[in-house]
């Protein structure tokens, strides 16, 4: 254990235990509060068996986080430049603040008994509000600036006035399209495992960002793995994916973390290539459902199955990355 990798591993160890523990004793508390998981009545007929299974165990992961985050701090102070750990405070403190805006998505859907909690556009407006604070404290206080660099060429371009507004489009596109994998029983637990690791070898400032995904993901696989005993909700999906966003925008490599999570770009992808054409055709359907992994649920695919499948491609695309990083 060197002394530049010490602070991660037990910040890893301890979101991760932390996480197992937490979520354990989470679970009854769920299941006691009746906090079961509306399921969409459009959607695969098979769900309907997953009616009342609890939601919201995204919580448990995000305050293990936190919490490991704060104990490991004077370590972090100890062994890490300040400019790097201010920068893991900015993502995590912006993670946090998206996986509230699930937590109280989430709480609507429960207590109104069906699956719409927020409107998109109120989703829409508090992660954009979310985004525009954590871009201004890491543009004034992280030491992030304009430019970017571009995956396999090697070099920068500087955005100049053109950044701020890509840099919100990004936050809030990366945040969603984490949030629409969430779809299947260990589907987003598990490429976000991937694209922890992907982070921890890409190195720099955003290793303890993939630290904190990686400990969250691993914590919460054993419960959700299928068939699901409890589900992550937008509370989850939510923090992990501002934890993806935050990473790509401090470590100054949107473009590599889009091609590293090309498989949230893809099933972002296909919900929208699904509206456009069902508003041009007149009313007919690209896919028979979206996101993707519904498609191939639709066509008869196992959920394990397609959970492997899109697990691979995560791999792929992160490898991909890293080697055009």
């Amino acid at each position: 254990m060197t002394a530049e990798s010490t602070p991660y591993i037990w910040l890893f160890l301890g979101v991760f235990l932390m996480g197992l523990l937490l979520e354990r004793l989470w679970l009854p508390i769920l299941k006691k509060r009746r906090a079961g998981q509306p399921i969409l009545e459009i959607g695969p007929s098979w769900h309907i068996a997953k009616a009342g299974t609890p939601t919201m165990g995204g919580v448990a992961f995000m305050l293990a986080a936190v919490l490991s985050f704060l104990l490991c701090l004077p370590v972090f102070l100890a062994a890490r430049s300040s400019e790097e750990v201010r920068r893991l405070s900015f993502v995590l403190l912006f993670a946090v603040a998206c996986g509230g805006i699930g937590f109280f998505d989430d709480y609507c859907k429960l207590r109104n008994k069906r699956n719409q909690g927020l409107t998109a556009w109120q989703k829409y407006f508090l992660q954009l509000v979310a985004s525009a604070v954590f871009l201004a404290l890491i543009r004034g206080y992280g030491g992030v600036s304009t430019a970017i660099t571009l995956p396999f060429s090697g070099g920068e371009i500087a955005l100049g006035g053109f950044y701020a507004p890509l840099a919100l489009l990004f936050l809030t596109g990366m945040v969603n399209a984490l949030n629409l994998t969430d779809g299947l029983d260990g589907l987003l637990a598990g490429t976000a495992a991937v694209m922890g690791i992907f982070f921890i070898l890409y190195g720099g400032a955003v290793r303890g960002v993939g630290v904190l995904i990686l400990g969250a993901a691993l914590s919460f696989l054993p419960y959700n793995a299928h068939p699901a005993k409890v589900f992550m909700g937008d509370t989850g999906s939510l923090f992990l994916g501002a934890l993806v966003a935050g990473g790509g925008l401090i470590s100054a490599a949107p473009m590599t973390t889009l091609l590293a999570g090309g498989i949230y770009v893809v099933e972002a992808a296909s919900v929208i290539l699904q509206v456009g054409f069902f508003k041009l055709s007149g009313g007919k359907r690209l896919l028979r459902m979206a996101p993707l992994h519904h498609h191939f649920e639709k066509c008869g695919w196992s959920e394990r199955m397609i959970v492997l499948l899109f697990t691979v491609a995560a791999t792929a695309f992160a490898v991909l990355a890293y080697l055009g990083g």
